[in-house]
């Protein structure tokens, strides 16, 4: 499921139930069933219950309280829902829980919701209450949050825009108590594989679908399994929506002159890495590396616990797991892919976080993941830096310049726009020149690192694939090299052609 089918389904579901302000038994249970049957990753809840609140706000109406009410209620019946389902309380000492006072709650609320906003001090103050000050025991999680509800039914006003301000409070008060009271329900991707055959020729494009089961991908092509990921990503971004690119003028790689005066990234909503998981964790691992080489990393303690939240979290999305099961089905004698989760994240670790030495004399100055993600100087150039978010962190404090995309070699008919998700393109880092260099945009963690694990264990050196982003059609030579027997040298894309879809 494509990360716009996969909106458009929850879209389609809460306006139909939501139409009428109320939901009865048979809708809840409605409810139930379809996130059981949707399955979504843990970084999607987020998604899931902001999107309520969303078509809620849509709903709310000036000078009939009534209304309002029906639609907080209905609200609350959708989270409800979405919390029975996918998520499940966290482990709290019950000494912890004893002096919880439901009081206390209602009081907060009330002080709250009574400017209608809440700032960053506010929020810090409702983490610590639901964390330490009064954490709800497991058999008032429900009413603590039910209470954001029928507190905010007291603040409702005659006005829509004053309303929509009040919801907006109860959404971070929903979200920082389920931050801290509950957490996703393991994740275990739903066992069907579909595969999407793409010529890489416009005029001769078809789709075919066919399925079976996950654990029977043995032989399943590279390509076909690329476009599987492509099609889980549902942590995707969305351009011209949760971020703007501005690509500006095409160039030549050996061209000179910068033919881009603004930056690549308009807007980017940071929003969107704060609440997903793996954009959180994948963040915290940018400041960790020394960009020269010839010059050894050392790794603390709080880096490896970094690294480590990283692959856990990864590994509850879809694109991982199925990653995982690609990866122990076609893997060659040579690679020993373990079939359990600890051992694939063992084998992860090493594969892309294991230090080895990419100059002489130096000793564990570079991995895999460090040179494809992050970045590094060598020689007075900057070699691998392929992931987005680096550019746009990079280019936000003022480190990266970019100068502008690198026309196609192929006479290919699509032109390059902001809505590409792959963009080859050229950029100074720290005054330091990347002459040409491919990157994926918008793309999660989890589908890059799920896509070069697999070129790295079943792929060769050069992997030719034809990539369907749903607008565009990409015809892609993904590279991958090892560094000695078991580690990533490096891994990136090289776009050959690019049509429209």
């Amino acid at each position: 499921m494509t990360t716009t089918v996969f909106k458009t389904k929850i879209e389609t579901l809460y306006r139909r139930i939501m139409a009428d302000l109320t939901i009865d038994g048979e809708e809840a249970q409605e409810l139930v069933d379809f996130f059981t049957e949707l399955n979504p990753p843990p970084d999607t809840l987020v998604l899931l219950r902001a999107t309520a609140f969303r078509i809620g706000s849509e709903l709310l109406v000036d000078d009939d309280r009534d209304r309002n009410v029906s639609i907080l209620r209905t609200i609350n019946a959708v989270v409800h829902a979405l919390e029975k389902c996918r998520m499940q309380p966290r482990e709290v000492p019950s000494s912890a829980t004893d002096s919880f006072e439901e009081q206390k709650v209602t009081d907060l609320y009330k002080t709250l919701f009574t400017d209608l906003s809440i700032d960053a001090e506010e929020n810090e103050e409702l983490i610590s209450f639901f964390s330490t000050k009064n954490p709800p025991p497991v058999d008032k999680l429900i009413i603590t949050r039910a209470s954001a509800f029928r507190v905010g039914c007291d603040f409702l006003g005659d006005d829509k825009q004053t309303n929509i301000k009040l919801l907006r409070c109860i959404n971070v008060v929903v979200h920082d108590f389920e931050q801290c009271c509950l957490q996703p329900r393991p994740y275990h991707m739903t066992p069907t594989f579909s595969t999407r055959v793409t010529s890489s020729k416009p005029s001769s494009t078809s789709t075919a679908k066919t399925t079976t089961k996950v654990g029977n991908v043995r032989g399943v092509s590279l390509e076909d399994a690329v476009q599987r990921l492509w099609d889980l990503d549902v942590n995707r971004l969305s351009p011209n929506e949760d971020y703007v690119i501005d690509v500006q003028g095409g160039k030549k790689p050996y061209w000179k002159e910068d033919n881009a005066r603004d930056p690549l990234f308009t807007r980017v909503d940071e929003r969107q890495f704060r609440n997903r998981p793996t954009y959180k964790a994948f963040c915290a691992l940018l400041d960790n590396y020394i960009a020269e080489t010839g010059v050894s990393e050392v790794v603390t303690n709080e880096e490896r616990r970094e690294t480590s939240t990283f692959l856990r979290v990864v590994m509850e999305t879809a694109p991982m797991q199925y990653c995982h099961q690609y990866c122990v089905a076609n893997a060659p004698k040579s690679k020993h892919v373990p079939s359990d989760r600890a051992g694939f994240i063992k084998f992860l670790h090493k594969i892309w976080f294991k230090l080895y030495s990419r100059s002489r004399g130096s000793r564990g100055d570079s991995s895999g993941f460090e040179h494809v993600f992050v970045g590094e100087v060598k020689n007075n150039a900057v070699s691998g830096f392929h992931n987005w978010l680096q550019l746009y962190y990079e280019e936000k404090k003022g480190a990266l310049d970019y100068r502008g995309y690198i026309k196609p070699r192929s006479r290919s008919d699509a032109r390059t726009d902001d809505d590409d998700h792959v963009l080859t393109l050229q950029f100074n880092w720290n005054g330091i020149e990347k002459t040409v260099g491919t990157s994926f945009i918008g793309t999660s963690p989890e589908f890059e690192l799920a896509l070069y694990t697999m070129c790295f264990v079943a792929g060769e050196e050069n992997n030719a694939i034809t990539l369907d982003t749903g607008s565009d059609i990409f015809d892609l030579n993904i590279r991958c090299y090892q560094m000695g027997k078991d580690m990533v040298g490096t891994s990136f894309p090289e776009a050959k052609a690019h049509y429209e879809a």
